[in-house]
């Protein structure tokens, strides 16, 4: 039977839309869905703050009448702008072990992307890097984090089958969290805050982390991740959006900040609890029971495990050894709080100097993701 390929027009579509993704993996143990009404806002022009510089459509395929894959396909024009290309990219791709039914969906990306002017597609990747990117290439037998995907293993086949190339790759870590820090990372912490007059800032408040440093901190962000894949400047809506967004639900000791003498803002290290399981419970879902397992999860009783959500240090300071001031004072916390392990979530295969600061710590690298491109 041929692939019909229906872009998605409505609300009621669009739920369609997220849903194929929890009906695929419903049966998966290391999957772990989205929220639905957090991933509704991410879809939606009028949400989210990347549609002042994106474009997007949603697209559903079917075969023999039975739902069989998705796509998104967008163009982030600030990134173009940016890295002075012309891409379009595919996002929140799934599907079922068909080769048909995957050449079907990336062939609906090339032709929108053709169809506007874009000259290579390249993805998986989402609006910006504050979303999911990334195919999973290595670590099919390891739970995910909140923040990545998870796909079945066939899925690189059919990207290699349909001529796509290895663009960059993202590493993801385990990292054992130690009892105590180590004495050469203590060493170098209280050397690297003596020298540059650096000082660590904690906040009990989220309205006052909010208002002193909510802004700065997404700045930090765009100064620091500038050089990176892809990455485009987060604007002052996506930034207003995220400080609403996420400061409120923070654990704000595991919120740390570096400044220097002047209070200006030279370093943040954010982290919470692994998500992974109480977002399995609640199936992505938030009503009717599953804000129980992710308040729990939170709030009440958290797991083992923490996710390193970001970690941002200014350009100048970089390499400077102001990254193990951060976790010098995350790891009391961290220990206070009984975490034995920690994600580190994905980091540029090339990316090396990151990479170097687990080397004080028990760790393994357990998964590796992959951006495909071709062009056009």
């Amino acid at each position: 039977m041929a692939i019909t390929i229906k872009k998605v027009t409505s609300r009621k579509e669009l739920k369609t839309f997220i849903r194929f993704n929890y009906e695929l993996y419903k049966n998966n143990p290391y999957s772990v869905p989205d929220l639905l009404g957090d991933m509704l806002n991410t879809y939606d022009r009028n949400k989210n703050a990347a549609f002042e510089f994106c474009e997007a459509d949603y697209f559903l395929a079917y075969k023999d009448g039975r739902l069989v894959g998705r796509v998104a396909a967008i163009i982030n024009h600030r990134a173009n702008e940016r890295w002075k290309v012309k891409n379009v990219r595919f996002g929140w791709i799934d599907f079922i072990d068909d080769e048909e039914v995957s050449a079907a969906l990336l062939q609906t990306v090339e032709n929108w992307g053709r169809e506007r002017g874009m000259e290579a597609m390249q993805g998986p990747l989402g609006f910006t890097d504050m979303d999911a990117e990334g195919m999973l290439v290595e670590g099919f037998d390891q739970l995910s984090t909140m923040a990545t995907i998870y796909n079945y293993p066939y899925y690189s086949k059919h990207m290699e089958r349909y001529g796509m190339e290895k663009d960059v790759d993202w590493v993801e870590y385990r990292i054992k969290v130690p009892t105590d820090e180590p004495d050469k990372h203590k060493r170098i912490s209280a050397l690297v805050q003596k020298k540059f007059g650096l000082q660590i800032k904690k906040y009990k408040s989220s309205k006052k982390i909010a208002r002193e440093y909510g802004q700065k901190i997404f700045e930090l962000v765009n100064e620091a991740y500038a050089p990176l894949y892809g990455y485009s400047p987060l604007s002052e809506g996506q930034i207003r959006q995220y400080v609403k967004m996420y400061l409120p639900i923070l654990d704000l000791d595991m919120v740390t900040l570096v400044t220097d003498a002047e209070g200006e803002l030279v370093a943040v290290g954010i982290s919470m609890p692994s998500l992974s399981e109480a977002l399995q419970k609640a199936k992505g879902k938030f009503f009717p029971f599953g804000w129980f397992h992710l308040l729990k999860a939170l709030f009440w009783k958290h797991p083992d495990t923490l996710d390193l959500l970001l970690v941002a240090v200014k350009p100048e300071y970089r390499n400077k050894g102001v990254n193990g001031l951060l976790f010098s004072d995350l790891i009391k916390v961290y220990n206070q709080k009984g975490y034995v392990w920690a994600e580190s979530n994905p980091e540029l295969e090339m990316n090396e100097a990151v990479q170097r600061q687990w080397d004080y710590f028990e760790h393994t690298q357990h998964k590796r993701r992959r951006a495909y491109k071709k062009a056009l």
